[in-house]
This record gives C-alpha cells, structure tokens and sequence, in this order.
C-alpha cells in the first residue's frame, strides 16, 4: 500500500494531500529540506482502514534538489502494536507548462502482526491550468502484489486569506489487483476538506477531514470474508510541516 506521506512529500505531503496534507518543493538547483509530523485518527489507505483500532502517528523527512526528491518516512499505530518504514526517490517531469508529472520508487516495511515488505513503482499528473479546479491521476504499481491501483481526483482550493486555505476535494479509486486479487474496478470513492494554514514562510499547521465510500471492489472482499458490517468510513488528521 502506498501511504498519504509520499503525495504529501510531493505536492501536498498530502500525503496529501489528499491524500494527511503538506507540501514540498525544492526550487531551481538549491538543496532544500522539509520535515513533517502528523496523526490520523484511522489509517485508511485503498478505502480500507488498516488496523484494527485506532490511528497512527507518522512522521516524515525529505531533501530536494533540483527536480529529485529523497525521503523517509516512518507510521506507527497509536493504539495498535503496528510499525510501518517508508522511503523512496520522486523525480519530476516537465512535460508542459500546466501539467505536473512525477515518477518514483518507493520501499515500504511493516512490522505488526506479521512481517512484510513492498516495492512500489508510482506516476501523478496533476493539470493546473485552473488555480480553482485541479484534476489529478495516480497510479501506484505493487510488486508483491503484481497489480496497480489508480485515483482520478479533483481538488478545488480556495484562499481566504494570505496564509489560510481551504480545498474540498473528491477521489474516485479503482483496483486492479493491487487491493485484492480476486476482483478489478471500482474500489471506493472518497470526499473530504483539506485546510492549510501557513504559520510562517517555513511552518505550515493542516488538517484534513474524509469520508471513504465503499465500492464493488471492497464490498466483494467483504462478503467472500463473511463481514456484514458498515464498510463506510470517516477519518481526520492534523499535521505540522517545517521547510528550510
């Protein structure tokens, strides 16, 4: 699974962004840094929770130069015994003037009920001809898996004041045997507001509130495993970003 650190670290980290939302950016040739800290009280990632109770904390550092991006991250469940290590190169594309492009790699580790470890080959392209409409798609591919799993977004900010924004967003999920093996389409579709409030020219505080709507895809995983529950779910986060 591809956490929200890793867009967050991008465009947004955040994640988001969408997906958790904070942003890093280098400019022109410099080195620049950014460190990011966060909680969520569930960690929802493919329109699942995954754990069992609780959130995470998570915690995230990325340096820049140029057009390249390294960075590492590190979740932890705050109630559940659950460890999860990320880290992962981004380069970005100029492919026209208003269209954002990135490529990347990424490892991730998970230390819990059990071990296990992914590879993870990802692209965003994010169109910002319209500063009040801005489409995106993601595409993560799993190795573990052999499959992918693809987001078509919408994010639309609105700045009310000099530091303060706020962007409603929506994301339609589809899987392709990156979530599950058995089924393909329509994973899940989410909504939510995102809000951005820059403390100084190098301290950022965000927060995020979301709403995960379950589709085919996780609705057939669920009556194959026999859970008859609710497989809706709601969750919010807070974030702290420092760039220097």
């Amino acid at each position: 699974m591809r956490t929200k650190l890793s867009p967050l670290l991008v465009t947004t980290l955040s994640l988001i962004s969408t997906y958790l939302t904070t942003s890093f950016h280098a400019h022109a040739e410099d080195l620049s840094f950014g460190v990011a800290l966060g909680w969520d009280s569930k960690y929802i990632s493919e329109g699942r929770n995954n754990l069992e109770s609780g959130g995470i904390y998570s915690g995230a550092a990325a340096v820049s130069t140029g057009d390249l991006t390294a960075y590492a991250a590190v979740i932890r469940g705050d109630s559940t015994h659950y460890i999860e290590y990320n880290w992962g190169l981004e380069y970005e594309l100029h492919l026209h003037d208003n269209l954002e492009t990135i490529i990347g790699y990424q490892r991730l580790e998970f230390y819990g009920d059990e071990r296990a470890n992914d590879n993870e080959l990802f692209a965003e392209m994010t169109y910002t001809a319209v500063e009040w409409l801005v489409p995106s798609v993601a595409y993560t591919y799993s190795t573990q898996a052999g499959g992918y799993f693809v987001e078509v977004s919408l994010h639309s900010p609105w700045q009310l004041s000099e530091r303060f924004t706020v962007t409603p967003y929506i994301t339609q999920g589809f899987d392709f045997q990156y979530a599950t093996e058995e089924h393909n389409g329509a994973n899940h579709f989410q909504m939510g507001i995102e809000a951005n409030y820059e403390i100084s020219d190098n301290l950022a505080l965000s927060a995020q509130f979301s709403h995960v709507i379950a589709m085919d895809d996780i609705k057939q995983e669920a009556k194959a495993e026999g859970y008859t529950g609710s497989l809706d779910e709601s969750f919010g986060g807070i974030y702290l970003t420092w760039r220097f």
